[in-house]
Protein backbone atom coordinates (compact mmCIF):
# COMPACT_ATOMS: atom_id res chain seq x y z
CA UNK A 1 0.00 0.00 0.00
CA UNK A 2 1.42 3.51 -0.82
CA UNK A 3 1.06 5.95 2.06
CA UNK A 4 0.13 9.49 0.97
CA UNK A 5 2.48 12.25 2.66
CA UNK A 6 0.50 15.70 3.30
CA UNK A 7 2.42 18.59 2.17
CA UNK A 8 4.09 20.45 5.82
CA UNK A 9 1.90 23.53 5.57
CA UNK A 10 -1.19 21.40 4.80
CA UNK A 11 -0.36 19.33 7.83
CA UNK A 12 1.16 21.82 10.00
CA UNK A 13 -2.28 23.93 9.16
CA UNK A 14 -4.76 20.73 10.16
CA UNK A 15 -2.78 20.47 13.25
CA UNK A 16 -2.78 24.04 14.76
CA UNK A 17 -6.80 23.62 13.38
CA UNK A 18 -6.98 20.48 15.92
CA UNK A 19 -5.36 21.68 18.59
CA UNK A 20 -7.03 25.13 18.61
CA UNK A 21 -10.57 22.96 18.40
CA UNK A 22 -9.92 21.06 21.34
CA UNK A 23 -8.83 23.79 23.00
CA UNK A 24 -10.91 24.59 26.77
CA UNK A 25 -11.15 28.44 26.84
CA UNK A 26 -12.05 29.85 29.97
CA UNK A 27 -12.98 33.54 30.42
CA UNK A 28 -10.31 36.19 31.93
CA UNK A 29 -11.85 38.05 34.75
CA UNK A 30 -12.31 41.81 34.38
CA UNK A 31 -10.05 44.74 35.46
CA UNK A 32 -12.76 47.01 36.23
CA UNK A 33 -16.42 47.28 37.09
CA UNK A 34 -17.44 50.22 34.54
CA UNK A 35 -15.50 51.49 31.26
CA UNK A 36 -12.28 53.04 31.52
CA UNK A 37 -10.57 55.13 28.56
CA UNK A 38 -7.83 56.75 29.49
CA UNK A 39 -4.43 55.60 29.97
CA UNK A 40 -1.12 56.82 29.72
CA UNK A 41 0.16 52.94 28.75
CA UNK A 42 -0.66 49.33 28.80
CA UNK A 43 -0.48 47.06 31.32
CA UNK A 44 1.38 43.73 30.57
CA UNK A 45 -1.69 40.82 30.96
CA UNK A 46 -0.63 38.07 28.75
CA UNK A 47 1.38 34.99 28.48
CA UNK A 48 2.28 35.39 24.40
CA UNK A 49 2.51 31.52 24.52
CA UNK A 50 -0.79 31.28 25.20
CA UNK A 51 -3.94 31.31 22.79
CA UNK A 52 -6.24 34.31 23.11
CA UNK A 53 -9.75 34.97 21.98
CA UNK A 54 -12.02 37.52 22.09
CA UNK A 55 -16.25 37.25 21.94
CA UNK A 56 -17.52 40.40 20.62
CA UNK A 57 -21.20 40.52 21.22
CA UNK A 58 -22.24 43.60 18.71
CA UNK A 59 -25.85 44.90 17.58
CA UNK A 60 -26.00 42.88 14.91
CA UNK A 61 -24.62 39.63 16.86
CA UNK A 62 -21.16 37.99 18.06
CA UNK A 63 -18.27 37.80 16.56
CA UNK A 64 -15.53 35.65 18.38
CA UNK A 65 -11.68 36.46 17.09
CA UNK A 66 -8.53 34.81 17.66
CA UNK A 67 -5.47 36.56 18.50
CA UNK A 68 -2.12 36.14 16.91
CA UNK A 69 0.05 36.53 20.12
CA UNK A 70 3.13 34.96 19.59
CA UNK A 71 3.21 37.42 16.44
CA UNK A 72 1.95 40.52 17.37
CA UNK A 73 2.68 40.52 21.29
CA UNK A 74 2.29 44.27 22.02
CA UNK A 75 -0.92 44.43 19.88
CA UNK A 76 -2.88 41.55 21.17
CA UNK A 77 -1.51 42.89 24.87
CA UNK A 78 -3.20 46.28 24.69
CA UNK A 79 -6.58 44.98 22.90
CA UNK A 80 -6.94 42.78 25.87
CA UNK A 81 -5.40 44.86 28.82
CA UNK A 82 -7.89 47.95 27.27
CA UNK A 83 -11.00 44.98 27.37
CA UNK A 84 -10.33 44.11 30.40
CA UNK A 85 -11.01 47.35 31.35
CA UNK A 86 -14.44 47.19 29.54
CA UNK A 87 -12.65 50.11 27.06
CA UNK A 88 -14.61 49.06 24.09
CA UNK A 89 -18.35 48.71 25.65
CA UNK A 90 -20.88 51.00 23.60
CA UNK A 91 -18.01 51.83 20.91
CA UNK A 92 -19.38 52.27 17.49
CA UNK A 93 -18.48 50.93 13.97
CA UNK A 94 -17.55 54.50 12.88
CA UNK A 95 -16.73 53.47 9.31
CA UNK A 96 -17.94 50.29 7.80
CA UNK A 97 -16.98 50.24 3.57
CA UNK A 98 -18.32 47.34 1.05
CA UNK A 99 -15.57 45.47 0.66
CA UNK A 100 -13.10 47.33 2.25
CA UNK A 101 -13.24 47.10 6.24
CA UNK A 102 -15.84 47.16 9.79
CA UNK A 103 -13.18 50.16 11.79
CA UNK A 104 -14.25 50.53 15.65
CA UNK A 105 -12.20 51.43 18.54
CA UNK A 106 -12.89 55.23 18.84
CA UNK A 107 -14.01 56.39 22.28
CA UNK A 108 -15.43 59.55 20.62
CA UNK A 109 -18.06 57.57 19.00
CA UNK A 110 -19.49 56.76 22.70
CA UNK A 111 -19.79 60.73 23.32
CA UNK A 112 -17.55 62.67 20.83
CA UNK A 113 -19.62 65.25 18.13
CA UNK A 114 -19.49 62.85 14.56
CA UNK A 115 -16.70 65.28 13.48
CA UNK A 116 -14.08 63.83 16.25
CA UNK A 117 -14.98 59.94 15.12
CA UNK A 118 -11.93 58.05 14.14
CA UNK A 119 -9.08 60.77 15.82
CA UNK A 120 -9.83 59.24 19.14
CA UNK A 121 -7.66 56.38 21.17
CA UNK A 122 -6.65 55.08 24.43
CA UNK A 123 -4.04 57.94 25.70
CA UNK A 124 -1.03 56.13 24.54
CA UNK A 125 0.57 54.48 21.27
CA UNK A 126 2.98 51.98 20.27
CA UNK A 127 4.71 51.29 17.40
CA UNK A 128 3.41 48.53 14.65
CA UNK A 129 3.99 45.01 14.53
CA UNK A 130 4.94 43.49 11.29
CA UNK A 131 5.31 39.86 10.58
CA UNK A 132 5.72 39.27 6.55
CA UNK A 133 3.62 36.11 6.82
CA UNK A 134 0.20 37.32 7.81
CA UNK A 135 -1.66 39.21 4.95
CA UNK A 136 -4.71 40.87 4.62
CA UNK A 137 -5.63 37.94 2.00
CA UNK A 138 -9.22 37.05 2.97
CA UNK A 139 -12.45 38.66 4.77
CA UNK A 140 -12.34 38.27 8.61
CA UNK A 141 -8.70 39.30 9.03
CA UNK A 142 -7.55 41.65 12.18
CA UNK A 143 -5.64 44.48 11.65
CA UNK A 144 -5.04 48.10 14.05
CA UNK A 145 -5.61 51.01 12.79
CA UNK A 146 -3.14 53.82 12.88
CA UNK A 147 -1.84 57.18 11.02
CA UNK A 148 0.89 57.84 9.01
CA UNK A 149 3.47 57.79 11.92
CA UNK A 150 4.26 54.13 12.87
CA UNK A 151 3.75 54.59 16.60
CA UNK A 152 0.38 55.26 16.58
CA UNK A 153 -1.04 52.24 17.60
CA UNK A 154 -3.44 52.40 19.52
CA UNK A 155 -7.14 51.24 20.20
CA UNK A 156 -8.83 51.42 16.48
CA UNK A 157 -8.87 48.26 14.47
CA UNK A 158 -10.57 46.99 11.60
CA UNK A 159 -11.91 43.67 10.34
CA UNK A 160 -11.34 42.93 6.31
CA UNK A 161 -14.28 42.02 4.68
CA UNK A 162 -12.74 40.71 1.49
CA UNK A 163 -8.83 40.64 0.79
CA UNK A 164 -7.09 43.88 0.93
CA UNK A 165 -3.69 43.09 -0.33
CA UNK A 166 -3.27 46.91 -0.21
CA UNK A 167 -2.76 46.89 3.65
CA UNK A 168 0.60 44.28 3.73
CA UNK A 169 3.53 45.21 5.13
CA UNK A 170 2.06 48.51 6.48
CA UNK A 171 -0.74 47.55 9.45
CA UNK A 172 -0.30 45.16 11.94
CA UNK A 173 -2.34 41.80 11.43
CA UNK A 174 -2.75 40.47 15.16
CA UNK A 175 -6.03 37.93 14.90
CA UNK A 176 -8.59 36.58 12.70
CA UNK A 177 -12.35 35.88 12.86
CA UNK A 178 -13.02 32.16 13.38
CA UNK A 179 -16.84 32.40 14.19
CA UNK A 180 -19.80 35.19 12.98
CA UNK A 181 -18.09 36.42 9.79
CA UNK A 182 -21.34 36.94 8.67
CA UNK A 183 -22.12 39.10 11.73
CA UNK A 184 -19.37 41.38 10.83
CA UNK A 185 -20.49 41.74 6.65
CA UNK A 186 -23.94 42.25 7.96
CA UNK A 187 -22.58 45.68 9.78
CA UNK A 188 -24.19 48.64 8.87
CA UNK A 189 -22.27 50.29 5.87
CA UNK A 190 -20.99 54.00 6.64
CA UNK A 191 -18.52 56.03 5.06
CA UNK A 192 -17.74 58.70 7.68
CA UNK A 193 -15.84 60.85 4.70
CA UNK A 194 -19.62 61.23 2.74
CA UNK A 195 -22.39 63.77 3.97
CA UNK A 196 -24.19 60.51 3.95
CA UNK A 197 -22.77 59.29 6.60
CA UNK A 198 -24.32 61.45 8.98
CA UNK A 199 -27.57 60.26 8.68
CA UNK A 200 -26.37 56.43 9.39
CA UNK A 201 -26.88 54.96 12.47
CA UNK A 202 -24.08 52.62 13.06
CA UNK A 203 -23.58 49.68 14.93
CA UNK A 204 -21.74 48.91 18.32
CA UNK A 205 -20.10 46.51 20.43
CA UNK A 206 -21.84 46.08 23.70
CA UNK A 207 -19.59 43.68 25.47
CA UNK A 208 -16.66 42.18 25.18
CA UNK A 209 -14.88 38.75 26.55
CA UNK A 210 -11.30 38.07 26.93
CA UNK A 211 -11.16 34.20 26.97
CA UNK A 212 -7.54 31.82 27.29
CA UNK A 213 -7.12 28.48 26.88
CA UNK A 214 -6.68 26.74 29.99
CA UNK A 215 -4.27 24.03 28.64
CA UNK A 216 -6.49 21.43 29.27
CA UNK A 217 -8.17 19.51 26.03
CA UNK A 218 -11.43 18.82 25.78
CA UNK A 219 -12.68 15.29 25.05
Amino acid sequence: MTVMRLPLLLAASLATFAASASAAFVPVPFLSETPVRKFTAPQWVIDPAKTYRAEIETTKGKVTIEFYAQQAPKTVNSFVFLTLNRYYEGVKFHRVLDGFVAQVGDPNTVTGPRATWGQGGPGYGYYLELDRALKFDKAGVLGMARTQDPYTNGSQFYITLAPTPSLDGQYTVFGRVVEGLDVVQSLQKIDPSSPAGENVTPDEIKTVTILVDDGKATP
